[in-house]
């Protein structure tokens, strides 16, 4: 048997938080699967409105967020604008980004820094955090 493609495994996902299938919503995640990099939600919309005629903005956000929410694709706020991506963790789950400051690409951390702060936070409770390094992509460090 096959094993389910990226798109098969957020659609399940999409479908085990209780959301409808929708072939917007799988056209949404598609597109963001292609791009593989952290995108602007205005040219998630303008490439979506491209597909289905007098789609709202609104709508195309509202579905982001709630994508963020169960883990399929994650927002960062980057040069002060929201940019999302389908999640590059296979299983959906945390992790950390170097993201390129020319091209836009994320490589995968796979170590999270909170063990080190929670040691010194331990009278605290912990309700969220972020961790992404930025800089040049091997690519475009040899444009400098």
């Amino acid at each position: 048997m096959a094993q389910p493609t990226l798109l098969e495994k957020a659609l399940f996902k999409v479908k085990e938080n209780g959301f409808k299938y929708t072939k917007k919503r799988e056209a949404l995640l598609n597109f963001l699967i292609k791009k593989n990099r952290y995108t602007a939600a205005r040219e998630i919309y303008e490439h979506l409105n491209g597909l289905f005629p007098g789609l709202s903005y609104d709508t195309v956000y509202r579905n982001l967020r709630e994508f963020v929410e169960i883990g399929i694709v994650e927002d960062t706020d980057y040069q002060g604008e929201m940019k999302f991506r389908f999640s590059c963790s296979e299983d959906f789950g945390h992790h950390h980004h170097f993201i390129c400051t020319v091209c836009g690409k994320t490589k995968e951390i796979h170590m999270c820094p909170m063990d080190f702060f929670k040691e010194q936070l331990d009278d605290c409770e912990i309700e969220g955090h972020r961790f992404e390094l930025y800089g040049r992509c091997s690519d475009c460090k040899k444009f400098v």
